[in-house]
């Protein structure tokens, strides 16, 4: 068996509690997911997820959410609403589409 070492990271008491439950909704630990993620940085070289700064309207959205979720407020007032404004962005985006 290969030798380890302690690895200490600092992280946030409230999102460390997440993520070992999100975690170990999966059958993972803490642990398990560092050396997961770890592993795939040597395999890849490379961070094994896209980052990217957000553009203007992306960072709007973000700061919408952030606002929302501290309000606890929702855009819509149901989850019909939310599927009704789905589907005509999308039927208007595949009228679109035909259109041109």
């Amino acid at each position: 068996m290969a030798r380890s070492t302690m690895l200490h990271v600092r992280v946030d008491d409230k999102i460390k509690t997440q993520a070992s439950e999100a975690l170990a909704a999966m059958g993972l630990s803490v642990s398990d997911a560092v050396r997961i993620l770890l592993k795939r940085v040597v395999n890849d070289q490379a961070f094994p997820l896209e980052l990217k700064v957000p553009n203007a309207q992306t960072r709007a959205a973000m700061e919408e959410a952030r606002v929302m979720a501290k309000a606890r407020t929702a855009r819509f007032d149901s989850a019909d609403a939310l599927i009704d404004d789905l589907e005509n962005a999308s039927f208007g985006a595949s009228q679109k589409a035909r259109q041109q």
